[in-house]
C-alpha cells in the first residue's frame, strides 16, 4: 500500500499492468565482513562519545619521489632536496600511534621506492590496523618476497583505464601490461588486490565499463573511483572535471554498469554523491594526511601548511575556511578523500537509504540534487613558495 498516495479509501482503479519491479544490483562493497564491522563500530563509538571531529583514514605519504610523471598528479612537484627525503620507519609508526584512524593508506610519490616500506607496513598491521599500499606496480613483482599475504593487508594499484588510456594518463608506454602482470603474480601469492582509478573529463565510459569487466576478470577484488583532483601545478590542467561533468560522467559509468557485478571499494553513499544523488559539505579531517613535512594542511589533496602533531593538525587548524563553498581551490573537488567520510556519517545517520543504494545502485536518472553555493567562497591563492619553505624548515628541524 502506498501511505502516500492521495484518494486513500477511494475504491480501486481498474488494474493497470505492473511494471517491472526494479532488480537488486551486486553493488557489494570490496570490503573483507571484519574489516567493515571494525570500521563501523569505531564510527558508531565515535558518534556515541559526542566526537565533533575524529579520522576515518590515515593517509600517510612517506615520500614524494616517483619513477612516473602522470599528466594529472600535483603531488611529484618538487626540488630534489625534498623528493629525497624520506620518512622514517620510527617517525611513521610514531604517527600511525598518534592517529587513531582504523585505516592507513600508503601513498606517496611512489612508496616501494622507499627502502624500509616493507617495515611500515608490518609496524602498522601490528597495531591492528587496515593497511592500504598504493603503488604503480612498475616495482610490484620485484618486491612481492617483501611483503606476506594478510586480510588487513591490500596492495591498490593505479590504473586509470585500458592499455591505451593508462599508458596515455601516465605518459609512459607499457606501464599498463606491467601493472596487469603484477595484479596477476600478486593474485597467484593470495594477496589481496584492489584498482584505484581517476578520471578526467577525456574518459570514455563505454570504455570505461570494458575496462571495469576486465579488471574483475584478472581477480581484482574492488575498484576505488575518484574524479580527478584540479591540482594547481599538474603538468596536464586541461582536463580535469567540473562538478556537473563529474556527475554526468558517473550517472553514464552507473547506468553501463548495471547488472555487470562490479565492485567498488568505496560506501553506496559515495557512490550516490558522484551520481549527483546527494548534497555533501567536505569533511577534510576524516583523512588527515602525514608525509615528509608533517601533518598536512587541509588535507590529502590541498597542502596549505603543516602542523607537527596529529593534535595540532585537529586542534588548530582553520577547518572552517576550506571546502566546497567556502575555498575556491575547493569548488570542483568531489574527491573520496573529502567526502567518504561525509558519506559514511549519512550512512549511519540513514541506514535503510544507504542500503537500498547499495541493494540497487546509484540513481541515473532525473534531478540532480542542489550543489552548495560558491558565491561566498574566497579566493584561491598561490601558496606554494610560502608552504614549501616552512616544509623545508619542518625538514631541517625533524631531520628527515
Amino acid at each position: 500500500m502506498n501511505l502516500t498516495a492521495t484518494g486513500l479509501y477511494d475504491p480501486p482503479p481498474a488494474r493497470k499492468a505492473r511494471r517491472p519491479r526494479q532488480q537488486p544490483e551486486s553493488k557489494s562493497v570490496a570490503v573483507p565482513l571484519k574489516q567493515t564491522m571494525r570500521i563501523g563500530a569505531y564510527v558508531l563509538r565515535q558518534h556515541l562519545s559526542g566526537a565533533k571531529r575524529y579520522p576515518l583514514v590515515l593517509m600517510m605519504e612517506p615520500l614524494f619521489r616517483c619513477n612516473l610523471t602522470c599528466a594529472g598528479c600535483g603531488k611529484i612537484d618538487y626540488p630534489d632536496d625534498v623528493l629525497n627525503a624520506r620518512l622514517s620507519v620510527d617517525d611513521a609508526l610514531a604517527s600511525i600511534d598518534e592517529c587513531p584512524a582504523p585505516v592507513v593508506v600508503m601513498a606517496g610519490g611512489e612508496p616501494l621506492l622507499h627502502r624500509e616500506i616493507d617495515r611500515i607496513v608490518r609496524g602498522a598491521l601490528a597495531r591492528g590496523k587496515f593497511v592500504y599500499l598504493c603503488t604503480n606496480a612498475l616495482l610490484l613483482e620485484k618486491k612481492l618476497d617483501q611483503f606476506e599475504p594478510n586480510p588487513a593487508f591490500t596492495w591498490t594499484v593505479h590504473l586509470d583505464g585500458n592499455r591505451e588510456d593508462h599508458d596515455h594518463a601516465v605518459s609512459r608506454d607499457g606501464t599498463f601490461d606491467q601493472a596487469v602482470s603484477a595484479i596477476k603474480a600478486a593474485r597467484a601469492r593470495g594477496f589481496r588486490v584492489n584498482i584505484n582509478c581517476t578520471l578526467f573529463n577525456n574518459a570514455d565510459p563505454a570504455r570505461m565499463a570494458e575496462f571495469f569487466d576486465f579488471a574483475h576478470s584478472i581477480g581484482v577484488e574492488g575498484i576505488t573511483l575518484s574524479p580527478g583532483y584540479a591540482y594547481e601545478r599538474a603538468p596536464d590542467g586541461q582536463h580535469f572535471l567540473t562538478r556537473r561533468t563529474t556527475k554526468d560522467l558517473f550517472r553514464s559509468l552507473f547506468r553501463l554498469g548495471k547488472g555487470r557485478g562490479w565492485k567498488f571499494t568505496q560506501s553506496s553513499l559515495f557512490l550516490n554523491f558522484l551520481a549527483g544523488n546527494e548534497t555533501y559539505a567536505c569533511t577534510p579531517w576524516g583523512n588527515p594526511t602525514r608525509n615528509v613535512f608533517g601533518w598536512q594542511r587541509p588535507c590529502y589533496l590541498l597542502g596549505e601548511g603543516y602542523a607537527r602533531t596529529y593534535k595540532e593538525l585537529m586542534d588548530e587548524t582553520d577547518w572552517e575556511s576550506y571546502g566546497t563553498g567556502k575555498y575556491e581551490k575547493c569548488a570542483d573537488c568531489m574527491v573520496h578523500s573529502g567526502y567518504e567520510p561525509t558519506a559514511v556519517t549519512d550512512t549511519l545517520n540513514h541506514p535503510l537509504k544507504a542500503a537500498w543504494v547499495a541493494l540497487f545502485g546509484p540513481r541515473t536518472e532525473g534531478p540532480m540534487a542542489p550543489d552548495l553555493p560558491l558565491d561566498g567562497q574566497r579566493p584561491a591563492v598561490d601558496r606554494y613558495a610560502e608552504v614549501l619553505e616552512e616544509g623545508r624548515s619542518l625538514l631541517k628541524t625533524d631531520g628527515n
